[in-house]
């Protein structure tokens, strides 16, 4: 697997992953007919939003990584 897809995959790196997956297997589903998709599309949208503010607000605070590790976005998204 190419590094970049592996990149991808990695749910610490990538946190709208199941996002991703659902909008691509509804596309699978139905044709490639991007209306009955929308939102699925529109879901991963609010989520690369919500988790890429959550990045910029840790890049100027000063915490590292920007982006938080699995783990710790199931305590946000918990609280």
């Amino acid at each position: 697997m190419p590094m970049v897809t592996r990149r991808l995959r990695d749910p610490d790196i990538n946190p709208c992953l199941s996002e991703s997956d659902a909008s691509t297997r509804c596309m699978d589903e139905n044709n490639y007919d991007r209306e009955r998709c929308s939102s699925y599309f529109l879901k991963y949208k609010n989520c690369r939003r919500f988790w890429n503010s959550v990045m910029i607000q840790r890049r100027q605070n000063g915490v590292q990584p920007s982006m938080p590790t699995a783990a710790e976005r199931d305590e946000i998204l918990g609280a």
